[in-house]
């Protein structure tokens, strides 16, 4: 998959340095709702499920690049139930701001509804990442409900996109 500025890739076995890039940094790891600290070991058992996703399910949170080649993080996918999937995106500190997570995430719920034929997408965010807070709502989601996350302590915002609902915008 690619977009006007960014190209997917798929994780391999030989990305430990740019899993370590992504889930080895606190500023990232803190604002995602399923990873604790940051340690090689997260970065490794994330790398690994993510090869295991794109093996099983024909999706992961793949890594993300632009055209140049810089490494901007990942953004992909993961089974949620049998048609719905959960939707991120994990960005670099560096390019946090530039646009790069909303072009991602189009371009993967496109994917997901137009290759997959996906029910639904499920998303949700940290409770202070207000930036992905406002993504969701551009990309059409809708808020559906709160979500205890033992790892963070918090509640997360959850979130609902549906293809009759792809296209429209809520409030931000």
């Amino acid at each position: 998959m690619r977009t006007e500025r960014i190209v997917f890739q798929k994780w391999t076995a030989d990305d430990l340095r740019l899993a370590l890039a992504i889930w080895g940094d606190p500023r990232v790891t803190r604002l995602v709702a399923d990873l604790g600290n940051p340690s090689e070991e997260q970065a490794v058992e994330r790398l690994e499920r993510e090869i295991a996703n794109q093996e099983k399910y024909g999706v992961q949170y793949w890594p993300i690049f632009l055209h140049s080649g810089e490494h901007l993080g990942c953004c992909g996918l993961r089974p949620y139930h049998p048609t719905v999937f959960e939707i991120g995106a994990h960005i670099l500190p560096q390019h946090w701001g530039q646009g790069y997570a909303t072009e991602a995430l189009q371009c993967v719920v496109a994917f997901a509804f137009d290759t997959l034929r996906a029910t639904a997408l499920f998303a949700r965010h940290n409770p202070h990442n207000h930036g992905s807070g406002r993504i969701v709502l551009k990309l059409g989601f809708r808020y559906t409900h709160d979500e205890y996350m033992q790892q963070t302590g918090l509640n997360h915002p959850c979130y609902l996109l549906t293809e009759q609902d792809r296209g429209r915008c809520y409030p931000v």
